[in-house]
This record gives C-alpha cells, structure tokens and sequence, in this order.
C-alpha cells in the first residue's frame, strides 16, 4: 500500500454535510485516503484555525461564499499552493491569484420574478431594482448574510461607492417586507403575492424544483438574468483553501484537484444545482431550464476586499 493510500485529509467545512458529503465518500473508495470532516459555519470555523494555530488538524476549509475565503486569508489560516491541475481548471476570476483559494462551483444571484405579476420586459438590471417603480414590490434576506454583502460588494466594484449607497437606499426603500429568513424563503414570499420578485440564489429555486413538497411553489418563478447588456449577472462561488497548517498537505491538494474533474463537477450541478467551474461542465436539466447567461467577469477576490465597505453601505442604507 502506497503513502498516499495511507493518508487522511481533514476538512472543515462551511458547507452543510448532505450536500458534500458523498462526494467525498467517492474520494474515498477512488483513492483509499479518509476524510474527516467537521461542518460549522465559516466565521466559527475560521476563529477555531486561529485559535487552534500550529495546532489545528485541519488540512481543507470549505466555504460557500468568496468573501469569507477571503477572510481566512487575511486572518493568515490559509497557505499558497501551486497547482497546474487547479489552475487550469479553474479559470482566473474565480480563484486566489496568489493560490490561496480555489473556486470549486459557481452559483448566480440572479433575480426571480412570478409569471403573471412581472413581464420580463419591465426587467434589465440590479440597478434597476432601485427604481420607484418597484416600490414594495421586493423581498431579500437580511444585510447580514453574506450573498448580499458580496452582490453589493459587486456593485460597488463596478458603479463606486457613492452609486452604490443610493442604489442601496433605492432597495430598501422597494422592499415588500423587512428581510427575514433565507433564500427559499423570499421565493415562497414571492408566490404567496408577499412580493413580486425575489433575489436569491439558483441553487435554491433548483433544490425547490427537485422537490416534490416545494415544486408546485417554484414552478410558479422564474429566472431573470440582470446586466445581459453589459457585465453580466453577479456570480459567487463555493471554494476551498489549504489550511495553513495542514499536516496532510499532498492529500489535501488531490481532494482539491479530484473535486474540479468532470465526474466531481458533474455531481455537483446535478446534486446542489450549481453551476461548474470547469468549461466543459455539463449542466443539469433544472440549471439548463434556467437558461444560458452572461456571466460577470469580476475578479471574485474584489467582493473580499469591498466586503467591509458593502457593510457600511448597506448600514447607512437602512438596510436591516
């Protein structure tokens, strides 16, 4: 038996465990390395990594939004590595350009609108939401979820700060309702005449539609995809990192690399109705009755950097 088959690879994972769980069982009888793995929330797992230092059995930590992979770097619980399977696999926008994290699925914010209330002409942009138009006619989750930090953070990135404060104002100012609960719960808002259009995740709407107790409600939304005429509908990502200790590091870089193969990508779109980094990803029959957009090319590492700013631009917003 090899070195390699002897390993084991330690994850701590953002991620809930039914959606990347048997992926890694699958690792596992490919390669013969175990993997453990501890879920929690991001923030609470990347406080741990400091607090454990030098210490910290964690070889991998899995996030599900860019803006915290970025925090872990800059709380120096992430290493650089250099993988020619990574970066070629995974193209420039959606990785650390110094190697310290990686894009492992791509997922869309676009907005969802219910048929009959909403004709997709009177549709075109984020911007847009801010008009008077759409006034109490819009549900979204709170400030202080991380999928709207990031998609403000976009907004800033490409109209500035200032433009992004009172495009902020004009949201909130739209809002059906005072935000509360997550993504599945703005759609089933939506469809419930709470509001007429919903901005959420993809993955969401997908998870509804495979599900029978939910598919009569999601069936009745559908996919608009903001920016067609210039940059593109916002685009996040779930990612990983090698942790800066990782006592299992050549392990932990195969589990990487195994997850962006075509198989690995495949299960992901069919199974969690993401969108896969690689270009020849194939999509699933939900994500392709989504159809096919235009995605923003933005540098994800810039929704990290802008997170802190589309805190405070959300705050003086009023948005709650």
């Amino acid at each position: 038996m090899s070195v390699a088959h002897a390993a084991e690879v330690n994850i701590y994972s953002g991620r809930q465990e039914e959606l990347i769980k048997p992926l890694l069982e699958k690792f596992t009888a490919d390669t013969g390395i175990k993997v453990n793995l501890i879920t929690g929330k991001p923030d609470e797992l990347i406080s741990r990594m400091l607090s454990e230092g030098r210490n910290s059995p964690a070889d991998i930590l899995i996030s599900t939004d860019v803006g915290r992979l970025y925090r872990a770097q800059q709380q120096n619980v992430l290493q650089s590595i250099n993988s020619e399977a990574l970066t070629q696999a995974i193209p420039a926008a959606l990785r650390d350009p110094a190697g310290h994290w990686y894009g492992l699925t791509m997922r869309a914010r676009p907005i969802l609108y219910v048929g009959g209330k909403v004709k997709p002409e009177e549709l075109s942009t984020y911007e847009d939401l801010a008009s008077p138009k759409w006034r109490g006619r819009i549900c979204v989750r709170s400030s202080d979820n991380i999928y709207n930090q990031s998609m403000t953070a976009s907004i800033i990135a490409h109209d500035g700060v200032t433009a992004a404060e009172s495009w902020a104002k004009g949201l909130v100012a739209n809002f059906a309702r005072p935000p509360k609960g997550g993504d599945r719960d703005q759609i089933k808002a939506a469809v419930a005449g709470v509001c007429d259009i919903a901005i959420a995740n993809t993955y969401y709407l997908g998870g509804m539609l495979a599900d029978k107790n939910e598919q009569a409600v999601a069936q009745q939304v559908k996919v608009f995809w903001p920016n067609q005429a210039d940059r593109g509908a916002h685009i996040n990502i779930s990612g990983a990192g090698i942790a800066k200790y990782s006592p299992n590091k050549a392990a932990a870089i195969q589990l990487l690399e195994y997850m962006v193969t075509a198989e690995a990508q495949q299960w992901y779109a069919v199974a969690n109705h993401e969108y896969p980094v690689i270009s020849s990803g194939k999509l699933s029959d939900i994500l392709q009755s989504f159809g096919e957009f235009k995605a923003d090319q933005l540098s994800l590492e810039k929704l990290g950097e802008l997170n802190s700013d589309a805190i405070r631009v959300m705050d003086r917003a009023g948005w709650k």
